[in-house]
């Protein structure tokens, strides 16, 4: 029996994401915390958000997570989702530019109101409902889910198809990266918790997932 942390920080649609974690991980522990002894003593760790990068930078920086993430981030299983996959990135456009958590190299850019969808019509910002996503590489998360299957994104800002770690793509307007991956760290884009039985299935894989450290 292990203890998955959700970090606490004032941005997340936190009751979801714990009440889709307890169902899957019925044999673990769920922790809602902004304690940096608490993630040092989970198994797991999931950085939920939704909402600006510079608040969710401006939280984690006022309750000193910043650096014990950026320390167990490559040491143990960790998700972003949503403004948690921004998060990792290194930069961000949003709020005249934003320096983020830099875990994964890469900038989030703002969906272009000029972009079209299939039918030629304007894409409506922000990107709101289900899309489909694909995976670019073979990876334990995505065991069980399709190529295709459909999840639940809420978002205005994206990562580019040209970000490290890209695992997983998407359109709408343009092919964006809807998951990254690098080490011990997974962040997608899309909301699990809101996603159904695909979104349950991947919170089940994330929870029994043991990936390998990444050395320092």
């Amino acid at each position: 029996m292990g203890s998955i942390a959700v970090i606490d920080y004032g941005m997340g649609n936190l009751f979801s994401i714990v009440k889709a974690l307890e169902h899957v991980a019925v044999n673990d522990s769920i922790v809602l915390t902004s304690d940096a002894d608490d993630l040092e003593r989970a198994s797991h760790i999931v950085l939920p958000g939704v909402g600006a990068i510079r608040e969710c930078m401006a939280e984690l920086k006022r309750l000193d997570l910043v650096k014990p993430i950026r320390e167990l981030a490559p040491r143990k299983p960790f998700l972003g989702i949503c403004l948690g996959l921004q998060a990792v990135l290194g930069f961000s456009d949003e709020n005249d530019g934003v320096e983020a958590l830099n875990l994964i190299k890469g900038r989030v850019r703002l969906f272009d109101q000029a972009l079209q969808d299939e039918a030629g019509e304007p894409i409506r910002i922000p990107h709101i409902g289900w899309n489909q996503i694909y995976p670019t590489i073979s990876h334990p998360l995505w065991n069980g889910i399709n190529p295709g299957a459909y999840f639940y994104f809420v978002h205005s800002y994206y990562a580019p198809d040209n970000v490290e770690g890209r695992a997983a793509s998407t359109v709408y307007g343009l092919d964006f990266s809807s998951a990254l991956t690098k080490g011990t760290i997974f962040a997608v884009q899309f909301h699990p918790e809101k996603s159904h039985t695909t979104g349950l299935k991947f919170l089940s894989n994330f929870v029994h997932w043991n990936p390998v450290p990444q050395s320092s």
